[in-house]
């Protein structure tokens, strides 16, 4: 039990914030974090220490959020998506340049909604969950090599997609 305790008392923050990143809402994300400790508590026996400890949680906490999403009959589309926009646009000092990234954050939800599911994890997770090609090949079980080939594509047809709509 202790080594658990530890876990849940080196990591809790780090999994709030990323939960929090996805959801924007306190209460949904407390319960979030205390589901996600909760499967790996009822799953840690399975950890055999191959992977980061953070890792491993930011995979759980990914398929709990998603199951949340799902359950709620909600998608991407309710996501806060201004860490992506942030990400890609200088800040905005003006109202017009403000309405402009409210207007390519919306296109963004849509596009990610529409992207293949192995495009929308690495996003979430190399954006959100800040984590390094490594950790996102590790969690996706997939080489390093093609955590990055596919984060480059999914931000590419982002970008292409945004400027055809003529938002760029």
């Amino acid at each position: 039990m202790k080594p658990f305790e530890e876990l849940y008392e080196a990591f809790y923050p780090r999994i709030y914030a990323f939960l929090f990143r996805l959801s924007r809402n306190r209460n949904e994300t407390e319960d979030l974090t205390q589901e996600t400790f909760y499967q790996a508590f009822t799953g840690f026996h399975r950890f055999k220490g191959q992977s980061d400890p953070y890792t491993w949680l930011v995979a759980i906490a990914k398929h709990v959020f998603y199951h949340f999403l799902r359950k709620k009959k909600r998608s991407l589309e309710t996501v806060d998506l201004s860490l992506v926009v942030e990400t890609y646009c200088a800040n905005a000092p003006t109202p017009l340049e403000q309405a402009e990234k409210k207007e390519i954050e919306a296109a963004l939800r849509s596009l990610i909604r529409k992207l293949p599911d192995k495009y929308k994890d690495v996003i979430m997770l190399r954006i959100y969950a800040q984590l390094s090609f490594a950790q996102v090949a590790s969690i996706l079980k997939i080489s390093e090599n093609s955590a990055k080939v596919l984060y480059y594509r999914a931000k590419k047809m982002l970008m292409e997609e945004l400027q055809h709509g003529s938002l760029l």
